[in-house]
């Protein structure tokens, strides 16, 4: 009787850490100069909200229906004549990508343009119009096998 109770309370104890630690909100900005930088930013991060990046076209590896596949995506916020107006977002689930970034953080508010972002990378998923210009969004397409759910079925 007792180890049932202890088997069950150390089984309860794990489940509420692992919910606990399951949303690691490490949202931040990572400053590389004085004009340039970008933001790490989680999905349904206060961070996300306050950069106003709802609308961020990322889709969640966790979901049964994407079966382990998603996508992180990358922000850039333009003002009206198409330069960078604040710092790039990298709207992450997993790790980040060193490659990606490297790339945003090369870019240099107030002198980066819409055509330098699209020479690294094409054109942009979603263009999200605001009253002082508006966002580009760029999907990176991700898998995390371990959220597949499959159940052995093909």
């Amino acid at each position: 009787m007792q180890t049932r109770f202890l088997s069950a309370f150390a089984l309860l104890t794990i489940a509420a850490s692992a919910s606990a630690t399951s949303f690691r909100d490490d949202s931040r900005y990572v400053a590389r100069g004085p004009r340039t930088g970008y933001y790490i930013v989680r999905p349904g991060s206060v961070l996300i909200q306050q950069l106003g990046l709802q609308g961020a076209p990322f889709s969640d590896t966790s979901d049964p229906l994407n079966h382990g596949r998603g996508a992180d995506v990358l922000a850039f916020r333009l003002n009206t004549a198409g330069v960078l107006s604040a710092a790039p977002a990298y709207v992450v689930q997993g790790q980040p990508n060193d490659f990606y970034m490297r790339r945003i953080g090369s870019f240099i508010r107030g002198r980066t343009t819409s055509h330098d972002v699209e020479s690294f990378f094409g054109r942009p998923k979603q263009i999200e119009k605001r009253r002082d210009g508006f966002i580009a969004y760029y999907t990176i397409e991700v898998h995390n096998p371990f959220e597949e759910s499959s159940g052995g079925r093909r």
